[in-house]
C-alpha cells in the first residue's frame, strides 16, 4: 500500500475556502463525497486508489471541513472548475456518490472537456419524485441498514454541516434533475449501485444506465447507499480496473460483497 498519507490543503476560490485531501501520483482522480457527508466517507478507499492515482478528496462547500459556507448545488461544478483550475489539472477522473455523483454528472455535462472518466455511485442524478414525508421514511429505512461502524461518521458529519446547510442541500437536491444535460456527458462512465440502497434505489440506476446506454452498471449484492463503505474490496477493485482503462460494457452486472 501506498505509504504516504493524505495531505490537507485548503485554497480560496472567490469567497470560499475548500478544504481537501491529496494523496498518491499518477493520474488525476477527485473523490465527491454526497450529502451531509465529508471526505471521511471514502476512508476504505482512498489508500488503494492512491496506489495507482493522485487523489484528490474534497469537502464540498459546506460540509466536513469546508463548512461554514453556503452550499448550492448548482454552484457546486462551477466551483470545482475553478478549484482544479488553481491546482493546475487539465482534466480529472471524478467519482462521485450521491450528492456528490450529482455534482461529478453535471461537471461532466457542463465541462466535457475536463472530465477524463465518470463513476457514479448510488448517484441521486434522476428526479426522486417523492414528498418531503416520502423522502424521510427512505432516509429512515437506509440509516437501519447502516455499519454501526459508519453511524458515527454519519451523525457526526451531519451535525458539523448543520441543519441549514443540509436542508438546503436537501432542498435543492429533491427538485433537481439532469435528464436533459445526460446526453452532453462524453467521459466513458462506470455506475456502481449497493443492490439494498433505500434512499437512490437501484431502480434509479438502471433508469441512469438506459439514459446513458454506452455506460455499465455494476450492482453489489448486500450494499446500502453507501456501497464504498459497506463492500470496499469489490468497490476499489471495479473503480481502479475502470480508471486503469478498462473500457465500459454496455449492460448490467452484479459482483459480490466480500467482508473486509
Amino acid at each position: 500500500m501506498n505509504s504516504n498519507r493524505p495531505v490537507w490543503h485548503r485554497l480560496q476560490i472567490d469567497t470560499v475556502t475548500t478544504a481537501f485531501q491529496v494523496v498518491g501520483d499518477g493520474a488525476p482522480v477527485l473523490l465527491l463525497h454526497g450529502l451531509s457527508g465529508s471526505s471521511r466517507w471514502w476512508r476504505y478507499n482512498i489508500g488503494p486508489l492512491a496506489e495507482h492515482f493522485r487523489v484528490y478528496v474534497v469537502d464540498l462547500t459546506g460540509f466536513g471541513a469546508s463548512r461554514g459556507y453556503r452550499f448550492a448545488l448548482r454552484e457546486a461544478a462551477g466551483h470545482l472548475v475553478k478549484l482544479i483550475d488553481q491546482l493546475g489539472i487539465a482534466r480529472a477522473s471524478v467519482v462521485g456518490h450521491s450528492m456528490g455523483g450529482h455534482i461529478a454528472a453535471d461537471l461532466a455535462a457542463e465541462y466535457p472537456e475536463r472530465v477524463e472518466r465518470l463513476v457514479l455511485v448510488d448517484a441521486a442524478v434522476l428526479p426522486f419524485g417523492l414528498s418531503y414525508v416520502q423522502h424521510a421514511r427512505s432516509l429512515a429505512r437506509e440509516v437501519r441498514r447502516v455499519r454501526p461502524d459508519f453511524l458515527p461518521i454519519l451523525v457526526t458529519d451531519a451535525l458539523r454541516a448543520g441543519p441549514r446547510t443540509v436542508w438546503r442541500a436537501a432542498n435543492d437536491l429533491l427538485h433537481a434533475d439532469l435528464s436533459p444535460k445526460l446526453e452532453r456527458i462524453g467521459a466513458p462512465t462506470l455506475m456502481i449501485w449497493g443492490e439494498h440502497d433505500a434512499l437512490v434505489p437501484v431502480t434509479f440506476g438502471r433508469l441512469l444506465r438506459a439514459a446513458m446506454p454506452k455506460t455499465e452498471l455494476v450492482i453489489i449484492a448486500g450494499a446500502g447507499h453507501n456501497a464504498m463503505w459497506d463492500c470496499p474490496a469489490p468497490f476499489n477493485r471495479e473503480v481502479i480496473a475502470f480508471l486503469d482503462g478498462k473500457a465500459p460494457v454496455a449492460g448490467e452486472r452484479w459482483v459480490g460483497c466480500e467482508a473486509r
